[in-house]
C-alpha cells in the first residue's frame, strides 16, 4: 500500500537548516518521505536516525543507505538509544506526529470509521497487546468519559460512556460497527467530526500518545547540540498546545522557570513565532495536511538561560 507524500516537505527541510555533514534524527518515519529529502542533503559525511515503532514503515519504504539508521522503537526512547549507539548530540530532530496516511488507509488496521466490518484496534506497534478492544471493555465508566472528553474533548463524553459499558453487558465490543451502532444516537453536531473525534481519543489512549510526547520533548534537549533545532508538526491542539508549552519555556507545561538570580530559564528559542501551515496547493493535492502545524525552536548556545530585562 503506497504512503501519501510528506506533509510541508520543503517547509520541513528549510526549518531544520541541514547541515551536510550534520546528525539529524526523524523520530516518525512513516513512509520515509522526509528521511529520503534529508539523506538526499547529506554528504558521505552526514548520518540520519530515524524512528519508527510499526513494522510496515521501513518495510514499506525500502531505503537502504550506509547513512541512515533505523530504529524500530516509540521515539519516546530517543535519548535512550542514541546515547547507547554514541550519536549525541544531534544537529536537528523532526517529528511529524499523528498516524500516518498508511495507517488510516489500511482498513485492518482499525483507524478509521468508513469500515464497520474491522476489528477495533488502533494500535501503531503492533506488537502491542493492548488494543482499542480493550480500551473499550474493560475500562470504567469512569476511565471511558475521561478519555473520551479529554483525548476527544466530546462534551457528552459521560453520556457515551454510559452507553458503551450498558452496550457491552450484553455484547462485547470488537468491531468498528458495534462501536458504531452503540453511539449511533450520541453523535452530537457533524457526524464525520464527532466520530473523527471519538476515534482520536480512543486511539490516543491506546497508544499512550500524550505521554510519548512528553517523554520525547523533554528528551530534545539532551539530544540537541547548542544551536540544533527542533522541528514539530502537529495535528490536533491537544499535541500542539504540549508542543507550543515546551519551546516556550522548557517544559510541557509552560511554566517560566527563574534561578535564584531571576535569570529566565529559556532552553529554546522560538524561530517562527507563529506556526506554519501548509499551502493552499498542498492543502488541495492532499487535504490531510489541512490541519498541520509546524513549530520550529532552537537550542539556545548558553545551556538555556537569558537575563531578564
Amino acid at each position: 500500500m503506497e504512503y501519501h507524500n510528506p506533509v510541508m516537505l520543503e517547509e520541513c527541510m528549510e526549518a531544520l537548516a541541514i547541515k551536510s555533514n550534520g546528525t539529524y534524527v526523524d523520530v516518525t518515519f512513516g513512509g520515509g518521505g522526509h528521511s529520503k529529502e534529508i539523506l538526499r542533503r547529506l554528504s558521505n559525511n552526514g548520518c540520519l536516525v530515524a524512528f519508527d515503532q510499526d513494522k510496515d514503515a521501513f518495510r514499506n519504504a525500502g531505503l537502504e543507505d550506509s547513512r541512515f539508521h533505523f530504529v524500530a522503537s516509540n521515539f519516546r526512547f530517543i535519548k535512550r538509544f542514541l546515547d547507547f549507539e554514541n550519536r549525541m548530540p544531534v544537529d536537528g530532530i523532526l517529528a511529524d506526529l499523528g498516524v500516518s496516511s498508511h495507517q488510516f488507509d489500511d482498513v485492518e488496521r482499525g483507524f478509521s470509521f468508513r469500515d464497520s466490518a474491522k476489528r477495533l484496534d488502533m494500535r501503531m506497534n503492533q506488537g502491542q497487546l493492548f488494543s482499542a478492544e480493550d480500551v473499550l471493555n474493560e475500562y470504567s465508566e469512569e476511565q471511558l468519559a475521561d478519555v473520551l472528553y479529554m483525548y476527544g474533548e466530546l462534551r457528552n463524553s459521560r453520556q457515551l460512556a454510559a452507553a458503551l459499558v450498558k452496550s457491552r453487558k450484553l455484547k462485547s465490543l470488537k468491531t468498528v460497527g458495534d462501536l458504531l451502532s452503540v453511539i449511533e444516537g450520541q453523535v452530537k453536531g457533524m457526524s464525520n467530526k464527532f466520530l473523527a473525534q471519538l476515534f482520536q481519543a480512543i486511539r490516543i489512549e491506546v497508544n499512550d500518545e500524550m505521554g510519548a510526547l512528553k517523554e520525547f520533548l523533554n528528551a530534545t534537549f539532551d539530544v540537541l547540540a547548542p544551536g540544533g533545532r527542533l522541528v514539530v508538526m502537529s495535528y490536533h491542539s491537544l499535541e500542539d498546545r504540549l508542543v507550543k508549552n515546551f519551546i516556550k519555556s522548557g517544559n510541557v507545561h509552560g511554566l517560566i522557570n527563574k534561578d535564584e538570580f531571576g535569570n529566565i530559564f529559556r532552553p529554546f528559542r522560538q524561530v517562527n513565532k507563529k506556526t506554519t501551515a501548509p499551502s493552499s496547493e498542498e492543502i488541495s493535492t492532499n487535504p490531510r495536511a489541512r490541519s498541520a502545524k509546524l513549530r520550529i525552536a532552537e537550542k539556545n548556545e548558553s545551556k538555556g538561560k537569558s537575563k531578564r530585562r
